[in-house]
């Protein structure tokens, strides 16, 4: 039924984690709504779901320029993408 993906354990977890992350701020903006807006070190003012995207974009990006110029593994750049995300939800 799925075979036209090729569905692994760690496509099936960035997927997981994408959709579970999405369900926590839902849960969140729920119980606190309004999105906690705040002003951050680029000048923006940003909302749960603004630092989410633009979390998962830097992600992205850094995941796309490890593979372009070193290659496998990928283990430091989900380091880096861990303190990214980090960084965007403690300070953007």
């Amino acid at each position: 039924m799925l075979s036209w993906m090729a569905w692994t354990w760690p496509t099936a977890l960035v997927f997981i984690g994408l959709f579970s992350a999405i369900g926590l701020l839902t849960v969140i903006e729920i119980k606190y709504p309004g999105g906690a807006e705040r002003k951050g070190i680029l000048g923006l003012v940003t909302t749960r779901g603004d630092r989410l995207f633009l979390t998962c974009l830097g992600t992205s990006f850094i995941f796309l320029a490890w593979l372009g110029l070193v290659g496998m593994p990928l283990w430091a750049p989900l380091g880096i993408s861990i303190g990214w995300g980090i960084l965007c939800f403690w300070k953007v």
